[in-house]
């Protein structure tokens, strides 16, 4: 079962609530390396069991985090395709547990 609700923040404020696959690839666009370097998506509630982050590298790329402790998963990845971040995210975020 999905996850009934949860939101993507970034680090300048922007939030969105149950962003889509385009939302998240609008967030991840708009990071930059001086005031809006992540973005973190999770459930909108306290003490989340999954989280997903997205990070700029400075040498160019973004590092995404995957962890769920439900699942004991934590994976680390870099990308350089911001499509395909969204698009795994997305996917991913699908399959959570609410």
């Amino acid at each position: 079962m999905a996850a009934d609700h949860y939101c993507a923040d970034s680090e300048n404020g922007d939030h969105i609530d149950n962003p889509s696959e385009n939302a998240l690839f609008i967030l991840i666009s708009d990071l930059n390396g001086s005031d809006n370097t992540f973005a973190v998506i999770q459930p909108d509630e306290d003490d989340p069991a999954w989280f997903a982050s997205v990070g700029l590298l400075n040498e160019g790329g973004y590092e995404i985090v995957r962890h769920d402790t439900s699942t004991r998963e934590h994976d680390v990845t870099v990308e350089t395709s911001i499509d395909q971040i969204a698009g795994d995210l997305t996917t991913w975020l699908a399959t959570r547990a609410s």
